[in-house]
């Protein structure tokens, strides 16, 4: 497996990309690596992206209300697999309700 940095640092788009570009360029990199070959996640494979990839977002949420309905609402997928656009809504709703957030919203940037 390419360490993801390699993978984004292969993408001639990015090289001067912003900070933010290369985030979600980012996002969509580690998506990649554990999706099937379909380009979709289980339910099983999701949650183990966030234990390994996003796990200082989650810390701390697991008895949250919040937090089990946005994990729940993957057992509602058709097939029980998750696509790109719904896997960047699961994070970016677990990022809104992240304690974490308010810890970045408070760095100073002077």
């Amino acid at each position: 497996s390419v360490p993801i940095a390699k993978q984004l640092a292969s993408i001639k788009a990015l090289r001067k990309g912003s900070d933010l570009e290369k985030a979600f360029a980012t996002a969509a990199l580690v998506y990649n690596n554990y999706a099937d070959p379909e380009s979709k996640l289980s339910k099983a494979e999701t949650k183990s992206l966030l234990q390994s990839q996003f796990w200082h977002f989650i810390q701390g949420q697991e008895n949250k209300p919040k937090y089990q309905e946005i994990i729940s609402s993957l057992d509602e997928e058709p097939e029980n697999k998750i696509n790109f656009e719904d896997f960047m809504i699961l994070l970016v709703s677990l990022t809104l309700m992240s304690d974490l957030l308010q810890e970045i919203k408070n760095v100073k940037t002077t």
